[in-house]
């Protein structure tokens, strides 16, 4: 079912992005994973990090970070056997996991755990030699595409597009600026890149971008969340809370119910169409045999005369019957 709606263009799947907001403990990973099932999400995403496979030691620090990179995982990291657990809870309660693998080995070691897709992080998103041996498990594969260019998505697109491929626009900044989020590359990269389903990675520190990508047509949704924002870390400033979480699952199903193309008249619009619209009255006493001119006639609810569209029909007409001031003008009535 997950799968399928993965791939499904009328369904925005939404994942509730745990990233490494648990700080290595297994029972807030299963409180996130319990809450992310209650508040509606698709799936609650998880991350794989074996640091030395993943990394050098001493790499450059973000602003988001306290403390290097390498040393947090080190004391943070989900170990495989919580992976497992988690897997099995998740599957439990009704809710997807999916992990991120930030090496090869860690792919190998969650694909065996048994995830139905793998989500793949921004700054893998151009290491092609990692992503086509992914590509060799056969299952979806969801990639963001925070800072890259246009002629990047291209490779990894083409490298990748007869697989079931998911591509997200993304802004990598934690937070972002809003004017770097850029929604509209989202049509962009549906015409660009038509073998693959388009979704949005939302960074934002609320709720309005996500709103925005989902009825711009994304088909999934990815937020990172939190049990309470007072916490530290590397993601605190990007992540929504459990409350926001649900309010934005709410928003988003009624989004993608109201995002169709149809323009019609809606079962439930006829009875008020029958009051609401307006028909062709008189604005004065009009005797039989008369000629009826413009300023014996206007429009005036409800609908149910002659349109007042056809006005013009009835000017010049003669009266067959004395014609009441304030009254419905009846075709019967005029020749």
């Amino acid at each position: 079912m997950f799968i399928n709606n993965l791939l499904n263009d009328k369904h925005v799947t939404i994942i509730a992005e745990a990233c490494d907001n648990h700080f290595g403990d297994i029972k807030i990973a299963k409180e996130m994973a319990l809450l992310s099932k209650l508040s509606g999400a698709d799936a609650v995403k998880f991350q794989h990090h074996i640091p030395d496979e993943e990394m050098l030691r001493d790499i450059p620090m973000s602003s988001n970070f306290t403390e290097p990179l390498y040393d947090f995982l080190q004391k943070y990291a989900l170990s495989l056997d919580d992976h497992k657990e988690l897997y099995n809870y998740c599957n439990s309660i009704g809710i997807e996991y999916l992990c991120t693998p930030f090496s090869y080995l860690a792919a190998k070691q969650i694909n065996k755990i048994g995830v139905s897709a793998f989500k793949i992080g921004s700054g893998e998103m151009t290491d092609t030699p990692m992503l086509e041996k992914i590509s060799n498990f056969g299952k979806p594969i969801i990639i963001s595409t925070g800072m890259s260019t246009f002629d990047e998505i291209d490779r990894t697109y083409n490298l990748l597009s007869s697989n079931n491929l998911i591509l997200m626009n993304c802004t990598s900044e934690y937070p972002p600026v809003y004017e770097d989020i850029n929604l509209g590359v989202i049509g962009i990269m549906k015409e660009r890149y038509p073998l693959a389903k388009i979704g949005h990675s939302d960074h934002t520190p609320d709720l309005y971008t996500a709103f925005a990508a989902a009825a711009l047509g994304a088909t999934v949704i990815e937020k990172h969340i939190t049990l309470d924002k007072k916490l530290p870390g590397p993601d605190q400033s990007v992540s929504i809370d459990m409350h926001e979480l649900k309010v934005l699952v709410d928003g988003i199903r009624k989004i993608s119910l109201a995002n169709g193309n149809k323009k019609q008249v809606n079962k439930n619009e006829s009875e008020i169409r029958k009051w609401a619209h307006r028909s062709v009255v008189s604005i004065t006493n009009i005797k039989k045999g008369e000629i009826i001119t413009n300023n014996m006639i206007w429009s005036k609810r409800p609908g149910t005369g002659i349109p007042s569209w056809k006005m013009d029909q009835v000017s010049g007409k003669k009266a067959l019957v004395d014609i009441p001031n304030n009254s419905l003008i009846k075709w019967n009535e005029i020749e």
